[in-house]
């Protein structure tokens, strides 16, 4: 379904960039964080099974009767122009991190900026619709939220899930031997990219962002599988960097294997790349071995995602197996 707002507004024209592919550098979001627990983390009730150690997509602390919290936060600014997309977007996004950890979301709460002297409230009532119809097919209740007079517009949602303690996703959990499986095409950033300079729309596009990670995360599950990320803003080699330096083993993807939306590659031809993804593959350049590939395929696998698929270790039925996990051997990252 593409959105049901018919409106001449140009939302993305109010970011400075779109999507995820606004994150705060990787290098950058690292170096920031490492200083925050020089003192030790604070100390609470239950056990804190995920933290900061690994920037995993979520927090996780168990809790009474072998239940485990999982608690997550995911706002950006428009990656489309169509109101209630965005909101579909954002919130499909926002669910993901409990997904990508195994887990299921069951209460959300809206965070909303609006340039209210800029954009109608209407369209914020719109964004935030597309949000709840998003929450409901993921049985999720939202309950409030908060909002602020922003100049940019921004939007996403605070999700608390539950998890089985002992059935985690982590990216920590990889092991050498392992297939890898990505669960979406790549070359969201690229459209996305396009839309914004040009308004072109692609609801095949739409359609692959407002997919949950639902059916992934339980066929992951399901599968017996360990380790997951999802693939949002530092493109798959950022987060598969991240998966494998946490999880000490070399990550190998098979270029050739990966899946891509159509007009991905028309789209990063024509020059549609965001910085968000050149900053992403200078990153991972220094642990990265991909001599023989060339460099438009190289931005095509950092392309900053929005809402993307998870990458599991592991093989998962009816989705393609795109590279593996083995011995780690020099660079964290291999592209053949």
């Amino acid at each position: 379904m593409v959105g049901v707002t018919q409106t001449t507004t140009r939302l993305t024209g109010y970011a400075h960039g779109g999507g995820c592919a606004c994150k705060i550098p990787p290098g950058e979001l690292e170096a920031v964080v490492a200083g925050l627990m020089g003192g030790g983390a604070p100390q609470g009730p239950g056990e804190l099974l995920v933290g900061l150690d690994d920037g995993d997509d979520a927090a996780v602390v168990t809790i009474a009767n072998g239940t485990a919290i999982v608690a997550t936060a995911d706002f950006f600014t428009p990656v489309v122009d169509d109101a209630y997309d965005w909101g579909r977007i954002a919130a499909a996004n926002a669910l993901s991190d409990v997904y990508a950890m195994g887990g299921r979301p069951v209460v959300a709460v809206n965070l909303l900026a609006w340039p209210r002297d800029l954009l109608p409230m209407e369209l914020a009532a719109e964004v935030l619709r597309g949000g709840l119809d998003v929450a409901r097919e993921a049985a999720c209740h939202v309950a409030g939220g908060h909002s602020v007079d922003d100049p940019e517009p921004k939007y996403g949602m605070a999700v608390t899930g539950l998890a089985d303690p002992a059935r985690l996703l982590r990216n920590d959990a990889g092991r050498a031997g392992v297939p890898l499986t990505l669960t979406k095409p790549l070359g969201i950033g690229v459209l996305n990219s396009r839309h914004k300079a040009t308004g072109e729309p692609f609801p095949h596009a739409v359609a692959a962002m407002t997919t949950l990670n639902r059916d992934a995360s339980e066929a992951a599950l399901a599968a017996g599988a360990t380790c997951a990320t999802d693939v949002t803003g530092f493109g798959l080699l950022g987060h598969l960097h991240k998966l494998a330096r946490a999880s000490g083993v070399t990550a190998v993807i098979d270029s050739g294997a990966v899946p891509y939306l159509d007009g991905a590659r028309k789209a990063l031809a024509d020059g549609f790349v965001s910085g968000g993804t050149r900053r992403n593959l200078d990153w991972v350049r220094p642990y990265l071995d991909a001599d023989s590939v060339a460099e438009d395929e190289l931005l095509l696998l950092a392309d900053a995602q929005t809402s993307g698929g998870l990458l599991v270790a592991g093989e998962i039925p009816g989705y393609p197996v795109v590279g593996e996990l083995v011995p780690a051997a020099g660079p964290t990252l291999r592209v053949r």
